[in-house]
């Protein structure tokens, strides 16, 4: 079923500065709705103004695969639009752009090649860049390859809850894909050399800048005609909380393992009576094998696949330095996450807690039976991350009222990391299901048994 569009105020100014500025920065915080603001506005600009009629959207690449076709399904007045994800080798690609479409999806890392595949008949008159600040290094292809082709560009949208997270310095590049350099100037070095000094050099060579104290004032004004800056505890009284399901797909080799694993534990369980105790343990091996790593019989740890810790740090990238909290069902889960990112750490102690909620711990892993009642994490941020389902409704929603509850002041972002063709699926259908949970576990192995019986390889 399809919900009616009922926007805010703010998200109405939003979608009127798109459509008023041929070349617009979106600044809005996780939660206030950026996706389904430039969707109207780019359905506006198709069908009412006539203005464009093919546009392309760049973004991290669960993004691009997930979220913006994702979004517009949700919607009565966005049901019409049509999409094709740009993704795959390149044969695939080329036949996504050959489609018939009012919006092209394609990750950042095929910038480089689609400006390539184009290059001076750039067909695309409107880009939207959703995570602009993934664009801020100059020296970055993606970025050299928007600059060679930006002035074929009619209407370009860049979207971020984060745009300057290491200061204003990282601003030049993103501003720059929006105005082609009239308001802070057309190179790095004439931004630098008019807003910025050295901050750390050596031996005559500069590490880093910072911007001068009289010049900060100076930059967000020249900025500010074409770029909207919102806060989520600004507009939005009570913090919604919103769920998305963040959809990885396994490497083809690995998709085939998965699928002998599975039929392989499947039959054997299928030699007994399955009682509740059963289906879980078999549940868990195989949300294991979806997770990337597998115990044997002996405790060892099998590494099979980074799918999901790619996915996830596309998450933390996307959060521009705000804290992070992991949800983590397994051991060997909780120890390549902490290894992936340096400076992760776990929830152990108070003073884990006293950091989280003063800002100080960045990314925190906790599993969810230690995580629950009473513990107040809402004070140090709003995004968590499920780096696999869990069948236990109690934990789940325990976890997430860590940070969803009395005194939280942003949207409540909760991630779901689910493998493609997986048990993820089954297992969250149990979770989100009215029914008994060990009833829907059985039922679930159940309905696999006979799947694997009735395709039995002779």
């Amino acid at each position: 079923m399809k919900m009616k569009y009922q926007p805010y105020n703010y998200q109405l100014f939003a979608e009127k500065h798109i459509l008023n500025h041929k070349y617009s920065g979106l600044f809005l915080e996780m939660g206030l709705g950026k996706t389904v603001t430039t969707l109207t506005a780019i359905d506006k600009l198709i069908y009412e103004r006539f203005e464009v009629e093919k546009v392309l959207i760049i973004a991290p690449k669960f993004v691009a695969l997930n979220v913006w076709t994702t979004e517009a399904k949700k919607w009565d007045h966005l049901k019409h639009l049509t999409f094709s994800v740009v993704t795959g080798d390149p044969a695939q690609r080329i036949r996504a752009l050959k489609m018939s479409v009012d919006i092209c999806v394609i990750n950042r890392e095929n910038v480089s090649w689609l400006v390539q595949y184009y290059q001076s008949g750039f067909p695309f008159k409107m880009v939207v860049i959703d995570e602009l600040s993934s664009f801020k290094n100059p020296q970055s292809q993606r970025f050299k390859a928007l600059r060679i082709i930006r002035p074929l560009i009619k209407r370009v949208v860049g979207l971020t809850g984060t745009p300057i997270p290491n200061g204003l310095p990282d601003l030049w590049s993103q501003v720059y894909l929006l105005d082609q350099g009239q308001r802070l100037g057309k190179t790095l070095t004439a931004y630098r050399e008019a807003f910025l000094t050295v901050d750390k050099r050596s031996r005559g060579q500069v590490f880093s800048y910072k911007v001068r104290p009289e010049s900060e004032k100076e930059i967000y004004d020249r900025i500010g005609d074409i770029c909207v800056s919102m806060k989520a505890r600004d507009y939005l009284e009570l913090p919604p909380r919103i769920e998305q399901d963040v959809i990885v797909e396994l490497p083809a080799d690995v998709q085939k393992k998965y699928d002998a694993f599975e039929r392989e534990q499947v039959m054997l369980i299928a030699e007994s009576e399955i009682t509740a105790l059963s289906a879980a343990a078999l549940i868990n091996k195989l949300l294991q094998f979806s997770n990337g790593a597998v115990y044997d019989a002996d405790k060892a740890v099998h590494h099979v696949h980074d799918v999901k810790l790619e996915a996830l740090e596309e998450i933390i990238e996307q959060a521009g330095g705000q804290q992070v909290l992991i949800c983590y069902n397994f051991q060997h889960d909780r120890n390549r996450i902490l290894n992936r990112f340096k400076g992760a750490r776990q929830i152990k102690t108070a003073k884990d807690i006293e950091d989280w909620n003063n800002g100080k711990a960045g990314i925190m892993v906790g599993h969810p039976a230690s995580m629950g009642h009473g513990l107040n994490l809402q004070q140090g941020g709003h995004i968590l991350v499920w780096f696999g389902p869990t069948y236990n409704s109690e934990l789940y929603d325990q976890a997430n009222a860590r940070l969803d509850r009395q005194g939280q002041t942003k949207p409540v972002m909760i991630y779901r990391l689910l493998g493609q063709k997986t048990m993820d699926g089954e297992v969250l259908r149990v979770l989100l299901s009215k029914a008994e949970k060990q009833d829907g576990l059985m039922h679930a192995v159940r309905a696999k048994v006979e799947f694997y019986r009735k395709n039995a390889v002779v």
